[in-house]
Parts: structure tokens; sequence; C-alpha cells
């Protein structure tokens, strides 16, 4: 038979012949180069990803477990952090209680979690306790910071939320006020009026009997009235009517109070006491 073409000289002596035009096949529609047919295996690639895989295979296997145990243990740590951040800024907060205005519910040295969403989006209540920015100077400056070898370390633990927040720039007291409420201390027996209503507060501490302190305020809008759980021992809205009239902005308010995280044995749910405030009108004009 007639060869298909000229012979091209083979470099082992042997005489090799030209591929021919590629000639579809009747019934199988031509396939454009270097594409496979839909439904049928394009046997390059294919070898191309088993090579890909065998790669891989052999990557891993020189790996030492060492190596691959650090990498999960940093795959975790890196989750955790970005949680933990993620928590801290839209959901909690941590707070350490540094003073003993508010016990017994809080001591000294308890960390408690802070919900962010109170009091956006979700509104205040009378008895939630929260914390707050001190933007009115209620406290003592802070001395600068000292610096050291492992500042940034603490500080960017506390920025990410794995570390509590030491800071005593901000407050916690328990609101007793809300916007509208006139807020009077006290009637015959003693007992904070709030729209008029006597409250019998259980979450005051019960080792000392409050000392009273005449005052009578309306609340402003967009303020609250706020006082401490250790009436004795708390300068809270009563203190400082000589700033802002004694009011907390809402807007300098981190958050409510949810739990306390610290120590094992005091973790709890904190309280506001719905009860307590049952009986409350709704302010004048309201």
């Amino acid at each position: 038979m007639p060869e298909t073409g000229p012979r091209t000289p083979d470099p082992q002596g042997q005489d090799q012949p030209r591929a021919a035009s590629a000639v579809p096949a009747a019934g199988h529609p031509a396939v454009p180069d270097g594409r496979a047919e839909p439904g049928l295996t394009n046997g390059p690639a294919h070898a191309g990803t088993a090579s890909k895989r065998a790669h891989r295979a052999k990557s891993r296997e020189r790996h030492s477990p060492l190596f691959l145990w650090a990498k999960e243990v940093a795959t975790v740590v890196l989750v955790a952090v970005v949680l933990s951040f993620l928590i801290k800024t839209f959901l909690f907060r941590a707070f350490y209680i540094p003073s003993e205005s508010m016990v017994n519910t809080l001591d000294v040295n308890d960390r408690i979690f802070v919900n962010l969403l109170v009091p956006e989006p979700f509104a205040l209540e009378h008895g939630d306790v929260v914390v707050f920015r001190d933007t009115q100077g209620w406290l003592v400056p802070m001395a600068e910071k000292e610096s050291g070898s492992f500042t940034w370390v603490r500080d960017g633990l506390v920025f990410v939320g794995l570390l509590p927040d030491t800071s005593e720039q901000h407050l916690v007291k328990r609101v007793v006020g809300l916007p509208g409420d006139r807020v009077a201390c006290c009637d015959a027996g003693g007992r904070l009026m709030v729209n008029g209503t006597p409250l019998d507060e259980p979450y005051i501490n019960p080792a000392e009997v409050p000392q009273a302190r005449d005052f009578d305020v309306v609340v402003p809008e967009g303020k609250v009235w706020v006082m401490g759980d250790n009436r004795n021992h708390s300068a809270d809205s009563r203190a400082h009517t000589d700033s802002n009239g004694g009011f907390v902005d809402i807007a300098d308010i981190e958050g409510k109070a949810a739990v306390i995280a610290w120590p094992l044995n005091r973790i709890t749910a904190l309280d506001n006491y719905p009860d307590v405030f049952r009986d409350v009108t709704d302010p004048a004009g309201k």
C-alpha cells in the first residue's frame, strides 16, 4: 500500500511514518485542540491531575508529625483569636471589678462579661447593671501605664478580648432611673422612690443600713440615674450632681453586665430584679 507521507529518518536507524492529519471518526464530532470533549476524559489533563495529587501526597509524607501538630495548633489558636475578637467587638466584652461599690452583687476582683447589645439594639431597663465610660471625671485620672517588655502582649490580649479590661476609666453601677423618671430619696421608711413608688431593694449590701442622702431629680432624655448596690461606699450619681447633674449619658454606656465569669465559685448570671420595679408607673407625660 502507498505510504501516507514521506518517511522521517529515525535516530535509531528506523524509519517512522509522519502522523497523518486527524480525520474525525464517523459518529463523533471533532474536539478542538487542547479541550476535552464533553463527557469524555482528556488524557493529558487527567495525567496532570494525578501528578499533582501524587506531589501533594509526597509533600505530606515529607512533613514530620511535629510539624503537622504545630500547624493544627496554630490554626486552632488563630481561629480562637478571630472568634474572640468578633465576640468582644459585637457581643460580649470582659471587665475587671476593682472597687467595692457593687458589693454584694459584685466583689473586688470579679471578672464580668458585658452584653454589648444593650443599650442598642436592646433597650435599657430598670435594675440593669451597666458598665460605662467615665467621660464626666468621676474617677481620679489614671497614671501613665508603665512600659515593659510584655506590655504590648497584655494590651493585645485585652484588645482581642482574651483578657479583661482592667482600665479604671470605666465604672459599673445599677440603673435606677430611666429618661423621664423622677428619682427621690427617701420616703418615711428610708426607701428610694421612683415616680412616687417606694422600692424594696434586695440587692443592696445587707451588711450596712444605707445612709439617707436627700435628693429629688428628674432624669433628662438620653441619660440615666445610677447607684451602687453598696450604697454607703459608692460614689455614684448622688455624689456627682455638680457634673452633668449626676446623670450618665446613655451614649457612654458600654453594655449591660450579664454574668460573673471569674472566680469559678462565683459564676452566675446577673439579675435586674424586675419585681422591684414592677409597680413603678410611667413618667408623667408618657
